[in-house]
């Protein structure tokens, strides 16, 4: 018999607001619709009435997870509409944060992902790992969310020494417990019994549908802007594409894992070799050109796209803001068919969404 099992948009088990309706036989789930724009805050129109420094700090609030990937594409998108270039130990640094969050954000849903499947232990220790990556960028930052370490034409702080030290010794003890909880869950019984078979997305469908970030690159497709089109710097570091062939939620927990051993180097390096020099161009509010441009950046979810519209004053025409979720959300209904509803939360969590993001 068929029935209708509607999940959201006010639901005990969702942080933010989206609703699935999923049409089952049985326990298994023959098709499904996807429901978004429960959290709509307006910031793209309030960014038209700001100043171009307050629409930085604002942009910084679109996601509290991955909020310097948007505060850096905004000033990036800005900085090329007015012929800004960052000196390169500025470039370095933003580098860092971005991988420190991308490492925050990875453990962060990882942990929620365990929570879901029922390994609790797990979930806690992944959190405990957490923990110490925000204790890295508290050291570099003063912030554990928002950090507020981008200014037009470089970074706001410095890194000292004793800094560089500290984040280095943090960043042993992440890379240890990481590459134990990687061999952890390519060989555990519980996480394959949940995980492995369930939420296929094929490689084909990722494409078609336009999957992008880990959840494509956990479907066979090596998409990744920080190779594909470099920024800040990050052709001049060593590092892989992570992609995983089995197309399921299995894959989507790998490669995050993986990702962040891959972001561990990189933090590394960027460390290491520190440029010398200043590390930004100075605190004057710019007057941008009138221009229009698009900037990518590859957050932790995935591509992040700002184009930026200037008039030649120091406010903004127009910012448009794409995040990964809004092209992430459409797999949602295809990862859906066939599998139980019992499944269904932790399909619709392997994309790593964020409501508050895509419905900004």
């Amino acid at each position: 018999m068929s029935y209708i099992v509607p999940i959201g948009p006010y639901h005990p088990s969702l942080e933010e607001p989206i609703h699935a309706k999923l049409i089952t036989e049985g326990e298994l789930i023959s098709d499904a619709e996807i429901f978004i724009g429960y959290n709509h805050r307006g910031i793209e129109k309030l960014a038209m009435q700001k100043n171009i420094i307050q629409t930085l700090v604002l942009v910084e609030r679109v996601c509290g997870i991955c909020s310097h990937s948007h505060m850096l594409t905004f000033a990036m998108t800005c900085e090329a509409c007015g012929g800004i270039k960052a000196p390169k130990r500025g470039q370095y640094i933003r580098v860092i944060i971005a991988e420190l969050e991308r490492i925050h954000s990875h453990m962060l849903w990882l942990g929620i992902a365990l929570h879901i499947i029922g390994h609790d232990s797990l979930f806690m220790h992944t959190w405990d790992d957490r923990e110490a990556v925000m204790d890295a960028l508290e050291e570099l930052t003063g912030n554990r969310v928002n950090y507020g370490m981008v200014t037009y034409g470089g970074s706001r702080r410095d890194i000292t020494l004793d800094q560089r030290d500290r984040v280095l010794d943090i960043l042993d003890k992440i890379e240890e417990s990481t590459k134990t909880l990687a061999d952890f869950l390519l060989h555990d019984k519980t996480v394959a019994l949940r995980t492995q078979g369930v939420g296929v997305l094929t490689t084909e469908d990722a494409i078609r549908i336009g999957a992008i970030g880990p959840h494509a690159r956990a479907s066979n497709v090596p998409v990744d802007v920080r190779i594909d089109a470099p920024y800040c710097c990050y052709d001049e570091f060593d590092f892989e594409k992570v992609v995983y062939p089995t197309c399921d939620v299995f894959a989507r927990c790998v490669v995050r894992v993986l990702e962040n051993i891959e972001s561990i180097k990189i933090i590394r390096q960027a460390l290491d070799s520190l440029p010398a020099g200043p590390i930004n161009l100075g605190s004057k509010i710019p007057t941008i050109k009138p221009a229009e441009y698009m900037m990518r950046h590859e957050a932790p979810r995935g591509q992040l796209s700002y184009k930026v519209v200037t008039n030649g004053t120091d406010k903004v025409a127009r910012v448009s803001i794409h995040v990964p979720t809004f092209k992430n959300a459409p797999t949602i209904p295809t990862m859906l068919k066939g599998n139980s509803v019992a499944d269904a939360g932790l399909i619709i969590a392997s994309i790593d969404p964020c409501f508050s993001c895509m419905d900004r």
